[in-house]
């Protein structure tokens, strides 16, 4: 049973909905970087720790997969309760966690202080992508939801060199635990500013154990959502693995750069993701229809990049590393598209569950290949991170196809399901997709 939707009592798309959605992407911007702190800093860590590749690679997994665990929790947490009070948990979570990192002196404690990372992580951003439906247009949400993704990089980017930096002058502790005091001032805004809704009062679906069930098990059934999860499975886990953990080692221990070189690269990563953005949000507005040929171009564009690169005669030149990053950096602002079709093929009181579950494609996948490279980093270099090579590496990094191979498989098998369904369940539908609109009668319905 639901609750009608009451007036509306504030306007949409407009100068409220900015500051809330710009208050709610500070606390984004900060979980992106919590998230990929590790990545400049795998290499100390295993210092400090006195850790092998896949125990290394544990810290990155464990926190991952709590936060792939946690996104249909959070999901219905969020269609229960809203996104300002998932936000104020994740936060304080996340703070929590960082602090607890920075003076983590045991394998155990830091595993323990990831996964608090980890838990506060995943209720930001779907909380934010609740937020951009319910308080943009229609036509401005693809834009909105590329422009989250692109600012988000900011985090990424304060994690890479400027993270370097202070963890050469200051030390362990007294970064994260600077890192970790961010959470406070990001605290106070959300409470100030953000809203959960423009109405009065908003359709809130009564949460009861056999309806809870019966709504996953349609939600999982639409095949809308199951091309939306391999759409982010297969585009943004390249990326993930690059920057949150093995990017650094493979550029500085496999390729041969310097930490000042490999942290720009690493860099270079969110500026790219900054320009594709705009022109991937652009594309899915005019062209809705084609958004999981999109995805399958860039995976298969950065399936040849890797393939050249790996099989490079001896260490690959800069500029091929440039392209490697580009190239690789570019599947994050694409794996956005995933949520613009979860939009497309649920009703808004089922777009937390929805979104959660789409959200989770990306972190599997980033999970299962962070672990893998670490397992055969210590099969083939059991000597440690000071014994590996660039032949390592190559054997090590090959696990990435696989999952590319079959994420691509199951965007073209869901893409065809998915046309089906939506000529089933809206005749014409396809024509409207072709003619630029993403909400269909039957499917998904206007908030505002």
């Amino acid at each position: 049973m639901t609750t009608p939707l009451k007036r509306q009592i504030h306007n949409i798309g407009r100068r409220r909905a900015w500051l809330i959605w710009a208050v709610a992407l500070a606390a984004y911007v900060l979980a992106v970087f919590h998230r990929t702190s590790l990545g400049v800093a795998g290499l100390l860590a295993a210092d400090r720790f006195g850790i092998s590749a896949a125990q290394l690679s544990t810290f990155a997994v464990l926190q991952l997969t709590v936060y792939a665990l946690m996104q249909v929790p959070v999901g219905v947490a969020l269609d229960r309760w809203g996104p300002k009070r998932l936000i104020i948990i994740g936060l304080s979570l996340m703070t929590a966690g960082q602090l607890w990192f920075a003076f983590a002196g045991t394998f155990e404690a830091g595993v323990l202080a990831r996964i608090l990372l980890g838990a506060g992580d995943a209720m930001i951003f779907i909380s934010l992508m609740r937020l951009v439906a319910v308080w943009f247009r229609v036509k401005q949400a693809p834009f909105v939801t590329q422009l989250t993704g692109m600012m988000g990089q900011l985090g990424a980017l304060s994690a890479a060199a400027p993270l370097s930096l202070a963890l050469a002058r200051w030390g362990w502790s007294h970064t994260f635990a600077f890192a970790a005091s961010l959470g406070f001032a990001v605290l106070i805004g959300v409470l100030a500013v953000v809203k959960d809704s423009p109405y009065s009062g908003h359709s809130i679906e009564k949460i009861k154990i056999r309806a809870l069930a019966w709504s996953m098990r349609d939600i999982w059934q639409n095949p809308g959502t199951r091309l939306g999860m391999y759409s982010h499975f297969t585009s943004a886990f390249g990326a993930n693995v690059f920057g949150l953990l093995w990017g650094y080692p493979f550029l500085v221990v496999g390729q041969g750069l310097s930490s000042a070189a490999a942290s720009s690269l690493i860099m270079l990563m969110t500026v790219t993701a900054l320009i594709v953005g705009p022109i991937t949000g652009r594309a899915v507005a005019q062209r809705p229809y084609h958004r999981s040929w999109i995805v399958l171009g860039i995976v298969i564009a950065i399936m040849v990049t890797w393939a050249v690169v790996l099989l490079w005669p001896g260490r690959a030149p800069l500029w091929l590393l440039v392209l490697l990053i580009v190239v690789t950096a570019a599947g994050g602002p694409v794996s956005m598209v995933s949520f613009d079709l979860a939009r497309t093929f649920h009703h808004p009181d089922r777009l937390g569950r929805a979104t959660g579950v789409v959200n989770m494609g990306g972190f599997i996948a980033s999970l299962g290949a962070m672990l893998l490279i670490g397992v055969v980093l210590d099969i083939v270099a059991p000597g440690g991170p000071t014994t590996y090579t660039l032949d390592d590496f190559r054997i090590a990094m090959s696990v990435m196809f696989f999952f590319w191979f079959f994420g691509a498989i199951q965007v073209w098998r869901y893409r065809q399901k998915s046309k089906a369904f939506v000529e089933r369940v809206s005749p014409g539908g396809l024509d409207r997709l072709r003619g630029g609109e993403t909400l269909l009668p039957g499917i998904s319905r206007e908030t505002d």
